[in-house]
């Protein structure tokens, strides 16, 4: 009688591959719609909430069945909307370029400031109030961005000086020489203008309000494309963690690939505080709370950063207009507020790396 050959199985390694390769889409899908359904629910909330609370029948109208001579509807249009969707691309356009900067340098305390571009947005926004006469951001937006991309070019200049050309260390030490060169700059034009300090202490804090879409408009290519960017750099920001050595050895140009990163990031970063300020917390806190959910897997922790902070930004911004009666508190001191504790936390917990 003939024995018959026991039934063939898959071997683990090949049954966890698989396995593997069905869960991390499945997974990855299921962050985003989560994500999705959190920025609008956020949203809806940040159109409802303020110092004048409305029902959620109000501002769905004033999106869908707009009234003009609906007092409510009027406030959502005009005030809430513009905030809530400025609120949403700096925030993700922050954040990815914070988890870019930190992919980039290996350095978990990298974030878009490293740069000196906030410092850079900040010096140009002080020059247009002071010798300019720019009142509102619609009129300083542009001469913030160009502020931004010149401090980003000096950056790179005294980076890229002197033997190695640019490197990690030397960028991040340029940055911070130059950060605070444009810092004192722009105290001394505050100082020597009372009326420059009035312009600008809300900007200065960073805020979402008072911005029109007209200054959306401005700015918003510029954010599509660089996240989109960052988005596409997912796979190259993982070989890079493996260290250079072994990137080069998979043929990457790393050189190349730092550089093409920072520009975008500068591009992105440079827009986003030329419409709502230096808002900070968002680039650094971020990427590592995200990387605490899903792993070091970059092609996953920028897609979910770009719904994560909107959701931050938009729960700090509603928490600015409610929290203090009568009055506004910049968002950008919430942030601080919210971030400070949670990073404390994710370095007790030792979560804090980009390895």
């Amino acid at each position: 009688m003939a024995i018959s050959n026991p039934p063939r199985t898959m071997p683990e390694t090949e049954v966890a591959r698989r396995s593997s390769g069905w869960a991390a889409p499945t997974a990855r899908a299921i962050g985003l719609a989560a994500g999705l359904i959190a920025v609008a629910v956020v949203a809806l909330l940040s159109l409802r909430f303020g110092s004048l609370p409305l029902s959620t029948r109000d501002s769905w109208d004033a999106l869908f069945h707009y009234n003009p001579d609906d007092y409510e509807q009027v406030i959502v249009r005009s005030m809430r909307l513009p905030r809530t969707l400025i609120a949403i691309c700096v925030g993700g356009s922050l954040a990815v370029a914070g988890t870019v900067m930190q992919g980039v340098t290996r350095n978990p305390l990298a974030d878009p400031s490293i740069l000196g571009v906030s410092q850079g947005a900040s010096l140009g926004v002080a020059i247009a109030i002071t010798y300019l006469g720019a009142s509102n951001p619609g009129q300083y937006v542009w001469v913030g961005f160009l502020g931004a991309m010149l401090a980003a070019m000096l950056v790179f200049a005294v980076g890229t000086a002197g033997r190695g050309g640019a490197g990690p260390i030397k960028l991040a030490l340029a940055g911070v020489v130059v950060a605070a060169l444009l810092s004192a700059w722009t105290s001394t034009l505050l100082l020597m203008r009372e009326e420059t300090m009035d312009s600008m202490r809300f900007w200065l804090a960073g805020s979402v309000a008072g911005r029109g879409l007209d200054v959306l408009k401005v700015v918003s290519p510029f954010l599509l494309a660089g996240t989109i960017g960052c988005l596409l750099l997912g796979h190259q920001l993982n070989v890079l963690s493996m260290g250079d050595d072994s990137a080069r050895a998979l043929g990457m140009r790393t050189g190349r690939v730092r550089v093409i990163a920072s520009i975008i990031v500068v591009i992105i970063t440079g827009a986003a505080v030329a419409v709502a300020g230096p808002i900070g917390f968002v680039g650094l806190m971020i990427p590592h709370t995200v990387r605490l959910l899903v792993g070091n897997d970059q092609t996953r922790i920028i897609p979910l950063s770009v719904l994560a902070a909107p959701t931050l930004l938009l729960v700090a911004d509603t928490l600015a207009r409610v929290v203090v009666p009568l009055r506004e508190v910049p968002v950008g001191i919430v942030t601080a507020l919210i971030g400070g504790p949670v990073l404390i936390a994710l370095i007790r917990n030792k979560a804090v790396d980009t390895q």
